[in-house]
């Protein structure tokens, strides 16, 4: 006993345990090592539990690597996604291209009055600056309204007072308007038009009383967003520059603001030149005695304002006005026009706006035909203070980035 009792190594309360099981296996006829692995299994069984070790992760278990970008399925999810997307913002532009047509032309102006503004600023409050602009361009518009309206009314009432005397000389075939009554069929068409269903007519008279109130609400339009936009203008153009990385910003803003004084220039000098040629109509027809002076020097300020075609339209149109005097007086008022034309695009134009746009001969024209193609006459009074950006960015960002390459 003392033999086998020496073979079983002395420890704590588990060596015991198993010292006592071989000795009642000896007793009940165990063998020792089956004895040994019973009380080892007893006393691991009355251990308290300890944390639970980590249970390995099979290879089903294991996330899958990500979906390859390159893969046909993730190319063509995302393709038809941008082409989605593309087309519904396509969509939405085109729906609002005239609110936004009148959003960027507001803009434009109040781009252009800004100037005015900020020197008017000197003196006195933005809000008071800005007013004053404002009353002053409402003021010429309403001007222009007031001296057109009573002219046309009155011509308009001498037509209607003179349409019997017109129509007894459709039958004579030896005037004028007999003779073209005789090769156009006037009075048969003119019949025509009044006897008949009057559809027409009421359709002319509904759609030109529509495009007057259109054209009305327009201009409201734009009048109201040019005066919020120019009131509001030093935080608008912060926010345009805010929109650029910090790192490029400081250049940003260089660039923006010599854009800006561009569109600025560009205005100011268009309404100085354009009311150059309103005073210089207006004295030249007052000399030749040409009917509805201050009208037709109105309208010729407002034409000038549209680049290259503008001022050429006007003389066309004031030209034949003059026929109503007299072909020489007509003729002189064509070549009066073609000259002035000439002293404005060598003489006025360079001494007002100065080296301010600097957009070559070109490159105006080229770019008011492309503007008035899209955009109609809006197209056309952007297309050169645009052009004059676009080689602004040019000269300064894209050239001498080419140049260092």
């Amino acid at each position: 006993m003392a033999g086998d009792a020496d073979r079983v190594p002395a420890g704590g309360d588990g060596d015991a345990t198993v010292a006592m099981a071989v000795d009642d296996g000896k007793a009940v006829g165990v063998g020792r090592e089956t004895a040994a692995r019973e009380a080892a299994r007893e006393t691991t069984a009355a251990v308290p539990a300890g944390p639970a070790a980590p249970v390995p992760v099979g290879p089903t278990d294991r996330p899958g690597p990500p979906v390859s970008r390159r893969s046909p399925f993730y190319i063509g999810l995302f393709g038809a996604a941008g082409v989605a997307t593309t087309y519904a913002l396509v969509q939405l532009i085109v729906a609002a291209r005239s609110v936004l047509v009148l959003v960027g032309l507001a803009l434009f102006l109040a781009i252009g009055l800004d100037p005015a503004v900020r020197w008017l600023g000197r003196w006195m409050p933005r809000w008071a600056a800005v007013a004053i602009v404002v009353v002053a361009t409402v003021g010429t518009v309403v001007g222009f309204l007031a001296a057109a309206i009573p002219p046309l009314v009155s011509q308009a009432g001498a037509f209607a007072h003179q349409l019997p005397h017109y129509l007894s000389q459709l039958q004579d075939h030896s005037s004028t308007i007999g003779r073209l009554n005789d090769r156009y069929h006037l009075q048969q068409r003119l019949t025509t038009a009044v006897s008949g269903s009057g559809q027409g007519i009421f359709g002319d008279l509904i759609g030109a009383g529509r495009l007057v109130l259109g054209v009305t609400a327009q201009t409201l339009t734009v009048l109201v967003l040019t005066v919020y936009f120019l009131a509001d203008f030093p935080r608008i153009r912060q926010l345009i520059y805010r929109l650029v990385p910090r790192s490029r910003r400081p250049r940003a803003v260089v660039l923006g603001d010599e854009m800006f004084a561009k569109v600025g220039g560009f205005v100011l000098g268009n309404l100085l030149t354009s009311a150059i040629a309103g005073a210089g109509t207006f004295v030249w027809l007052l000399v030749w005695h040409i009917p509805y002076p201050l009208l037709l020097s109105f309208m010729v300020a407002l034409l000038d304002l549209i680049p290259v075609v503008g001022s050429t339209t006007a003389g066309v149109i004031v030209s034949l006005v003059a026929l109503t005097v007299s072909l020489p007086v007509a003729i002189a008022t064509l070549v009066f026009y073609v000259l002035y034309r000439l002293a404005e695009d060598y003489f006025i134009v360079p001494r007002v706006m100065g080296r301010v746009i600097e957009v070559p001969a070109t490159v105006t024209l080229v770019a008011v035909l492309v503007g008035g193609a899209i955009l109609g006459i809006v197209g056309a009074l952007v297309a050169i203070p645009f052009a004059a950006a676009v080689r602004l960015l040019l000269l300064e960002s894209l050239f001498p980035r080419l140049d260092r390459r």
